[in-house]
């Protein structure tokens, strides 16, 4: 019995009123062994409560057993120890982790710099931090397109205004009125327009068109969306020296004009270009999308043009792709309505596929990405439609253009700001992005630098490609006083 096992081990009659505990150790989860030392100087043995030995009955462990001098027992010394119980298991499936998640470089860019700012808000709890880093916009919409938002929310409500399910390239009117704003004599129509909630969501779609056996160019650097969706999508290899294999990376930087040498490019199937760009606010010239046009038709590459800030543009530089002859055999242009009306929230873009764009096979891309958009997608909302709708109207244009001046005032400031304390600043006279040059300095630590000491957030460069790195982005959307208080901090730091 185990008050056999108490007296051998110490000594000492078993009281079963001092000891009733271990008579049922079950009774106590957390009592799990027992450590004894039955002489002043021998060793100290632990057994655990739930072993067979000890919880098995008329059993007597022998002292050759425990390997303990028998010959000495007017000491002993019983310890009950606690130990933590086995750690459970989680529950499992039996299916396998895409490994193409698994070569993804810590989280998205944008969430990132969310989740250090909070840090930084816990850190300093009363600071007055400045956003200038994640690009989304900060004035109200305009009232000629909240108006027709209003009105077309409120006619669901009644039995004449009610729709269900739209078409999923998007209502007629506003693909129609799309071709008329931005693509006039340019030689594309409705059909050639498929509406979406946005460029960002197109880019994973034209992903998913495109599959997972074609190569990628990007700009470096460039908007991460293109390179992260061409990872999970299977397109690359692995992640070394800042740069994932498979995908072809080209350099944009002040010594070329931010304008790749497509002599570089080695076989890619797809190349992604962004102008005006982000993050560094440069938009191509007529002459350098002429050379990107031909590069593409010389190579059988297809170019997909993202066309986002094109209304930013102040100069002669061409806001759409098919201002370039011969651009519609070989390009796809998507936009959005974000960063014209602030739609960031609301939702709304376009993406145009002309009918002369072609597959190897000779089949047209566009009834391929038909079939993805009806697939993978029910259609933009009615009621974000009916806001760019009204955002093409004469007086929507207007308005649009008014908030998009507001922004590059904003811009104007930023760079005046960089400019003063002696820094090289890019960008920003067709864009609302400022590019700033830190020579010799890793961009997270600027970044970190400026959070910390002026509560400022910006954009590390080093998150849009190994291109970069030295280099941080500043954004223009924010209201006036916060970037002029944004503006006076950072004077005071790099004074």
């Amino acid at each position: 019995m185990r008050w056999k096992f108490w007296e051998w081990a110490t000594g000492l009659p078993f009281a079963r009123s001092n000891f009733a505990t271990l008579e049922s150790p079950r009774r106590l989860p957390s009592l799990t062994s027992l450590s004894l030392a039955p002489t002043m100087n021998g060793p100290t043995i632990s057994v655990s409560l739930n072993s067979p030995q000890f919880l098995a009955r008329n059993t007597f462990i022998s002292s050759s057993k425990l390997k303990t001098d028998t010959s000495r027992r007017s000491l002993g010394i019983c310890k009950c120890v606690s130990s933590p119980p086995a750690e459970q298991t989680a529950y499992t499936t039996k299916v396998s982790r895409n490994a193409n998640m698994a070569k993804l470089q810590a989280g998205y860019l944008f969430p990132e710099i969310a989740r250090r700012r909070a840090a930084h808000l816990l850190k300093y709890p009363d600071a007055q931090v400045i956003s200038l880093g994640i690009g989304d916009t900060t004035e109200p919409i305009p009232d000629i397109i909240t108006n027709a938002m209003a009105e077309r929310a409120c006619a669901l409500s009644t039995v004449e205004g009610y729709s269900g399910y739209g078409a999923e390239q998007g209502e007629k009117k506003l693909r129609s009125a799309i071709a008329s704003a931005y693509y006039k004599d340019l030689g594309i129509d409705e059909s050639d327009i498929f509406v979406s909630d946005g460029a960002k969501c197109d880019i994973s779609r034209l992903q998913v068109l495109f599959g997972s056996n074609v190569k990628i160019a990007v700009q470096d650097p460039s908007y991460p969306a293109y390179v992260d969706s061409s990872v999970i999508m299977g397109q690359t290899g692995l992640y070394e020296n800042q740069r994932y294999s498979n995908i072809e990376y080209m350099r944009c930087d002040p010594q070329n004009g931010f304008f790749p040498d497509l002599s570089l490019i080695s076989n890619a199937d797809v190349i992604f270009f962004c102008s005006p760009n982000n993050p560094t606010g440069s938009a191509a010239t007529r002459e350098q999308l002429t050379q990107l046009v031909q590069y593409a038709k010389k190579t059988g590459s297809i170019i997909v043009y993202d066309s986002a800030y094109a209304m930013y543009i102040s100069d002669d530089c061409p806001r759409s792709i098919f201002e370039i002859d011969g651009a519609k055999e070989v390009a796809i242009e998507t936009s959005s309505f974000s960063k014209y009306a602030g739609f960031t929230g609301v939702r709304l873009g376009w993406t145009v596929v002309p009918k002369e764009l072609l597959f190897s096979d000779g089949f047209p891309v566009a009834k391929d990405f038909n079939r993805i958009v009806c697939t993978c997608f029910n259609g933009a909302s009615n009621i974000a439609q009916a806001g760019g709708l009204a955002c093409l109207s004469p007086e929507g244009l207007k308005a649009m253009q008014s908030t998009i001046n507001f922004y590059k005032e904003n811009t104007q400031i930023i760079m005046d700001t960089f400019t003063k304390l002696g820094f090289d600043v890019y960008g920003g006279k067709n864009a609302p992005y400022v590019w700033v040059h830190f020579p010799g300095r890793n961009s997270w630590d600027v970044f970190a630098e400026i959070l910390e000491k002026a509560n400022v957030v910006t954009t590390p460069g080093s998150g849009f490609g190994p291109g970069g790195e030295g280099f941080v982005r500043v954004s223009a959307f924010g209201h006036r006083e916060n970037v002029l208080e944004a503006s006076r901090r950072l004077s005071q730091l790099y004074k």
